[in-house]
């Protein structure tokens, strides 16, 4: 089918278009946001403008991700791109050796006045949420190792796998999937160092933007029983995993049976379809048979509670169990199960009326979706371009404005019309936050649009339809509304 006629190419006289004709909103939801100002009035420095100002900078690196670059020298395919210039409303764009060289100036305490102006500008998206918006705040942080291949690079270090690069911890609101804070460091560090301190800082600012309750959770790594007393005073819940010590596994080993109960997880409540499909083979799990090898199964979980004291608190708190129970075959012979019991702990200070053992255990379990956020950013904003750890840790949170602004597109929407439309639209916005990186840049921004330039004004006119355009008119429509104060 695919038989192509004679091609020829030629250049259009005066028509100029954009591969990706979805930045004119982008470019809208910075300016109703004042972002240029909150960029320029927390980073000053440079003395003089010339001709670029600091959001030049900042917004040159985001914008060229969000328009399908993928690193720095991508930025030259955009300086270069006259029908790009216009889109954007500039003469002229840093090329990528000038954004190194800006990212180079800043120093540690530059960095964290420029996350809080992109939080500053997150606050005015969170003032457009309904009330039940701000009924509960749940910070997750993670470390990540970011390699690189590359000697040169001045504060690398290699980790327990082997692996070289920065280690980023990375704070972020689960709620909508927003990295609040994000802190470079060596590639050899452990995962929880200064997660304390962010940790505060975000409190702080979901306080501040009206969250009248804030949970936090992380692995195991991050149960810093230093403190859990001060949280606790503070009113923060959290839940943390915990390490398998042998005093914890020894308290288990003697708990009554009667303390145990059988932890049922909850299935999907979607209805089975009317015409059911045929299920494919586990083929992975037929080869595992076929070759005799070592198979675990699980064939049950239970789970108990108790109160516990850790060494630097003076309080004790809850500690819920999770009992994996594994069974062990190779081919089709049971051999026996598991000798060594396999136990997770979990400590929180909810109550139990409020949460319950089984909920603790959810609640754990539903920050495995961290890792998707972290593989989100790692796709535009966690990678290591530059040559020491401070650039690219200021590269990094630059980056990751490209994710901010995604998922602040899909929060200006605010659903409105009849009852169906409403329903519609907040699928819709729930669909645009949770939405892949690649996917929401590849199916709304990159939409080929024609730059006409007018007296007063820029046109984008969009050159093809597909269901996606009804997305992008959507989030242009509810971004020129009034902001609610």
């Amino acid at each position: 089918m695919i038989t192509p006629p004679n091609i020829q190419y030629e250049l259009a006289d005066k028509q100029q278009a954009i591969a990706a004709g979805g930045i004119g909103t982008i470019l809208q939801l910075s300016k109703q946001l004042d972002l240029r100002n909150e960029i320029n009035q927390a980073i000053p420095l440079f003395k003089l403008h010339l001709p670029y100002d600091e959001a030049d900078h900042v917004m040159n690196i985001a914008m060229n991700l969000l328009a399908g670059g993928n690193c720095l020298e991508h930025l030259e395919d955009r300086r270069s791109d006259e029908a790009y210039l216009n889109a954007v409303g500039a003469e002229r764009i840093p090329d990528p050796t000038t954004a190194g060289d800006f990212c180079r100036r800043f120093s540690d305490t530059d960095i964290l006045h420029l996350m809080n102006a992109f939080n500053r500008a997150r606050q005015r998206v969170w003032k457009q949420q309904p009330e039940e918006f701000f009924d509960l705040a749940i910070i997750e942080a993670d470390g990540t190792q970011v390699e690189t291949s590359a000697e040169k690079k001045q504060g690398i270090g290699i980790n327990y796998k082997g692996q070289w690069g920065y280690h980023p911890l990375v704070v972020t609101l689960a709620n909508t999937r927003e990295p609040l804070f994000i802190a470079n460091r060596s590639g050899n560090r452990p995962s929880h160092e200064h997660s304390a301190f962010y940790f505060d800082l975000a409190i702080k600012r979901c306080r501040d933007a009206g969250f009248r309750k804030v949970v936090l959770r992380g692995d195991t790594d991050f149960s810093l029983t230093e403190n859990l007393d001060r949280w606790t005073d503070d009113e923060v819940e959290f839940v943390f995993g915990l390490d398998a010590m042998p005093n914890l596994v020894k308290i288990a080993d003697n708990l009554d049976e009667s303390a145990w109960k059988t932890l049922r997880r909850r299935r999907s409540e979607k209805k089975p379809p009317e015409k059911p499909r045929a299920k494919r083979l586990r083929l992975k799990e037929q080869i595992v048979v076929e070759n005799g090898y070592l198979n675990k199964r699980l064939a049950g979980e239970r789970i108990a509670e108790f109160d516990y004291q850790p060494g630097k608190c003076n309080r004790t708190y809850r500690v819920v169990m999770l009992h994996k129970e594994v069974h062990l075959t190779r081919g089709q012979m049971r051999l026996f199960d598991k000798e060594e019991p396999v136990y997770f702990f979990y400590i929180t200070n909810a109550a139990k009326k409020a949460k319950p053992a089984r909920q603790v255990v959810i609640d754990a379990n539903a920050r495995c979706n961290q890792e998707n956020n972290i593989s989100q950013l790692k796709q535009c904003a966690l990678c290591a371009p530059l040559n020491d750890l401070r650039s690219n840790w200021a590269y990094m949170v630059i980056a990751s404005l490209a994710w901010n602004l995604k998922v602040w597109a899909g929060l200006m929407i605010k659903p409105s019309g009849t009852s169906e439309q409403r329903l519609e639209q907040a699928k819709m916005k729930s669909k645009v936050i949770a939405m892949d990186f690649t996917t929401f840049r590849d199916r709304i921004l990159m939409i080929p649009a024609q730059i006409i330039r007018r007296s007063r004004s820029l046109l984008y006119r969009l050159l093809s339809y597909r269901p996606s355009v009804d997305v992008l008119l959507l989030i242009e429509s509810n971004i020129r509304r009034p902001l609610r104060c």
